[in-house]
């Protein structure tokens, strides 16, 4: 208390002088219209000024979930434009039942959104982790993607991680793709070096096709859909044996900065794959001729 006393005292012209300025500034602005009008307008843009900044800062921290959604639409319309080409080319059939063939197509597949947490670029075998797994529906052999196009496919999964095979690696990956509007598939192999690069092998030479046409997934297994962007045709080579063509394809994904992927999963596997096992044993039992 003594302190506080003391501390009045010593500055206590100080004190009174700011009493005295808030008061003679209270009765300035309240009886003045003029005064009052410019403190009212400066108060205002301040006040706006600092909503403004407020705005901004929310903005900057919106733009991960913005990021999430726009990858996630630029997914879904990829799928729907590849839909609607197939429907569009083929007007001699039933477009109604192409369409409702295409949707239940879709329906078999469900997204699972994840974070790259880890990525590689510059080794012969890359591998991607990503924050989620088998808690949250990731399994092995299930196909990732992007907005942009094809990512991987996932390797191993643990409780609450993933480690995805992607394009970028010499070993492992193999993915089915075909052209775009063509119909004639190969499989996509990437040979280190430049990751905006790969090369689609074993393209039939009867195939029609032209340098700038798009290459896309093939749908001829059950770890994509038919119609996820893989990337455009830059060159055409002949294969070695001369038997077929290889294509030089700039891919679509960026992997130098992936941030949002999606695995895909497919409710329709666990059904094949129960089949299959019913032929296997079927032709096991069967009595030999």
């Amino acid at each position: 208390m003594n302190n506080l006393l003391a501390f009045v005292a010593r500055f206590f012209h100080w004190l009174l002088l700011l009493v005295l300025e808030i008061i003679s500034g209270v009765l300035l602005f309240q009886y003045n219209s003029y005064q009052g009008s410019v403190w009212f307008s400066s108060s205002n843009a301040l006040v706006g000024k600092i909503y403004e900044w407020d705005a901004g800062v929310r903005s900057f921290f919106s733009l991960k979930r913005a990021n999430e959604e726009l990858s996630l639409r630029n997914f879904y319309l990829e799928r729907q434009v590849a839909q609607l080409r197939r429907l569009y080319g083929d007007l001699t059939q039933d477009t109604t039942s192409l369409m409702r063939q295409e949707l239940q197509l879709l329906n078999r597949f469900e997204l699972v959104p994840a974070k790259v947490v880890s990525n590689s670029l510059d080794k012969t075998d890359n591998f991607i982790t990503i924050d989620k797994g088998r808690n949250d529906g990731v399994q092995k052999d299930m196909g990732v993607a992007c907005g942009n196009g094809v990512v991987g496919v996932v390797y191993m999964a643990s409780a609450h991680y993933a480690v995805v095979i992607p394009v970028l690696n010499v070993t492992s990956s193999r993915i089915s793709c075909a052209i775009r509007g063509r119909g004639y598939f190969g499989y996509l192999q990437w040979y280190g070096g430049d990751p905006t690069v790969a090369y689609v092998e074993d393209v039939p030479r009867h195939a029609r096709f032209k340098k700038g046409d798009w290459v896309e997934t093939s749908g001829y297994s059950s770890i994509f859909p038919q119609g996820v962007l893989v990337g455009k045709i830059e060159k055409i080579f002949n294969s070695a044996d001369g038997l077929s063509y290889r294509l030089k394809v700039r891919l679509s994904t960026d992997f130098g900065c992936l941030r949002d992927v999606y695995v895909i999963s497919d409710h329709s596997v666990s059904e094949q794959l129960q089949l299959l096992n019913n032929v296997q044993d079927s032709i096991t039992m069967a009595p030999k001729q």
